[in-house]
């Protein structure tokens, strides 16, 4: 095989990989998880929690600029939130055109049950990380992102 990097290269690229790999196994068991226990989908869970870090709603183009996906992507799930009756849709008082999505009583009961379960998930996948583990790999992290302007 050829030899096109250097130790340190080869060493960035085994931990990226492995970042990639391990971050795509937990997000693929949320998902399973998120869909047979809590009868939902990923997506659907992130426009809740989204909805729930504002209680005073958000704008749909605010919404998707916060999921960092599409006005579209996030249309269908809103659209399918309301009529569950989970979510509110408002228009604007300062833009009548414009809609706001809010959480229902409802959609904040479901929410916070998912959540509950959502956390207790991620605390078993991270479960053989210590506290000193976590806090370290935080701190590398940060480096890494700083690095990268973030």
């Amino acid at each position: 095989m050829p030899n096109y990097y250097g130790d340190e290269t080869r060493q960035h690229l085994r931990l990226w990989l492995k970042l990639l790999k391990t971050t795509g196994n937990i997000e693929a068991m949320v998902r399973h998880r998120m869909k047979t226990q809590c009868h939902t989908t990923l997506p659907r869970f992130d426009v809740l929690a989204a909805l729930d870090h504002h209680p005073d709603g958000l704008r749909m183009s605010e919404l998707s600029r916060f999921l960092m996906v599409s006005n579209g992507n996030v249309t269908g799930i809103a659209n399918r939130l309301v009529e569950e009756g989970l979510v509110t849709r408002q228009a604007d008082a300062d833009d009548g055109r414009v809609q706001i999505l809010s959480l229902t009583a409802t959609g904040k009961q479901q929410f916070i049950s998912m959540a509950t379960s959502h956390a207790a998930w991620i605390d078993e996948f991270l479960a053989p990380l210590e506290d000193q583990d976590t806090q370290q790999v935080m701190a590398l992290l940060d480096r890494i992102q700083q690095q990268l302007g973030d």
